[in-house]
């Protein structure tokens, strides 16, 4: 069995993060150890280019329950995978690499793009994400603290 590092930072089973390399500074995420990829809500996915550089144009949503401030993104592809959902339904994903932060960390992430309009969270963080420095403790929740009021309020629609 493998013991943590001592560097590996205690984080609760959702948590408030960022990905600032797409200007998102915040999204309320669920810390998933039994999911492999990250998976990020995504909308009006588009491929782009011709050839070798493969990229793609989509929308995120951060605030649950709502269309406000909603954010253009284009980056390269990094891969398309099969995915099979929590329900048990398997589709071919994109996926794009992403800067993380969590608890003041930031690694580096495989994202997959999916819809997670119906989902309890619009970003799921995977446990290849998070053994780079972190520890999940199910019993915890928010461990680095909560978004500003007016987030959260934006967060659940008012």
């Amino acid at each position: 069995m493998t013991q943590p590092s001592h560097s590996s930072t205690i984080a609760g089973w959702r948590e408030w993060v960022s990905l600032p390399g797409i200007g998102v500074p915040w999204i309320k995420a669920k810390l998933d150890t039994g999911a492999r990829t990250s998976s990020l809500h995504a909308f009006d996915v588009e491929e782009l280019g011709e050839g070798g550089a493969q990229r793609v144009r989509f929308w995120v949503h951060p605030w649950q329950n709502s269309a406000d401030d909603a954010i253009a993104v284009e980056c390269p592809i990094h891969d398309r995978r099969m995915v099979r959902s929590s329900s048990g339904h398997e589709e071919e994903r994109i996926v794009v690499l992403m800067d993380v932060a969590i608890l003041g960390r930031t690694v580096s992430a495989e994202v997959t793009l999916s819809n997670r309009d119906s989902m309890g969270f619009r970003m799921l963080v995977g446990r290849e994400a998070l053994r780079q420095s972190f520890i999940v403790d199910p019993a915890r929740s928010f461990v680095g603290g909560r978004a500003p009021r007016r987030v959260r309020l934006t967060n659940r629609g008012r």
